[in-house]
């Protein structure tokens, strides 16, 4: 067995892995990401590629949300604008700055979504809050910014948000933050195929691998304990966090 194949079935296995990851806890770049570098992609271009694979996950979450977005949506017009303006920013910071620096800030976002992602379970997040309009946009437009810059956990941030000023049900509003998660990702890729590089041969096993993912994910969900995999998830982000700082800065 080539080396090739082995590079193509470990990342179909890791996509798998992070579009589970992806249903439980909107972090699925905490998988696929390192799965990229591991896979001989330096930082920058596992960003990009990895957010071309992303959108597949997107795609998915549509489609099987039909039902959940069908008389919601135009009530979420102006947040998908402020995501779609904030990742066209974010996708061109990522180019701008040169991949060390991108490189040196990336064991702060994966901190950052997992202790995001930590206090998330807690219902008082969840919680809406009264006339808060102009935060929940300012929410987006920052999500929007990272979406497009780095995106583990982004989701995270839009549930947040929109949560805060929606009267639809949880199941309507994740479903919304999903389908506009995949509209920021596919807003950074079509900047990223004019401005840098995606490493298709990685990104479509990937893909292929978060679709899969996905749809197991929607299936299992029920039987995951939720709190577990969210301790899980952050034990494993923070080790992740502390090998990306040591190869970044030693």
């Amino acid at each position: 067995m080539t080396g090739e194949v082995l590079v193509f079935i470990f990342l179909v296995a890791a996509g798998i892995l992070a579009g589970i990851v992806s249903v439980v806890s909107s972090m699925a770049s905490l998988v696929s990401y390192p799965a990229l570098l591991l896979a001989g992609v330096s930082p920058v271009y596992a960003n990009v590629t990895n957010t071309a694979a992303l959108i597949f996950t997107g795609m998915g979450a549509a489609v099987s949300s039909v039902k959940e977005l069908k008389n919601s949506w135009r009530n979420y017009i102006k947040y998908i604008i402020l995501i779609l303006i904030g990742a066209v920013i974010g996708s061109f910071l990522v180019v701008i700055f040169p991949g060390k620096i991108f490189e040196k800030l990336v064991p702060f976002f994966v901190l950052f979504s997992a202790f995001l992602f930590l206090v998330s379970g807690k219902k008082s997040t969840y919680q809406r809050r009264e006339n808060n309009q102009l935060i929940a946009q300012i929410e987006m437009f920052a999500a929007g910014v990272y979406t497009g810059y780095f995106g583990a956990a982004a989701g995270i941030l839009m549930l947040i948000a929109l949560l805060s000023v929606s009267k639809d049900s949880f199941v309507v509003v994740n479903a919304v933050k999903n389908v506009i998660g995949s509209l920021g990702n596919l807003i950074a890729l079509v900047i990223f195929l004019f401005t840098s590089k995606v490493y298709w041969a990685k990104a479509i096993p990937l893909a292929l691998g978060l679709f899969i993912g996905g749809f197991l994910g929607q299936k299992i969900i029920k039987f995951l304990p939720v709190k577990a995999v969210r301790i899980i998830t952050f034990i494993f982000a923070v080790f992740l966090a502390i090998y990306l700082g040591w190869q970044a800065y030693c």
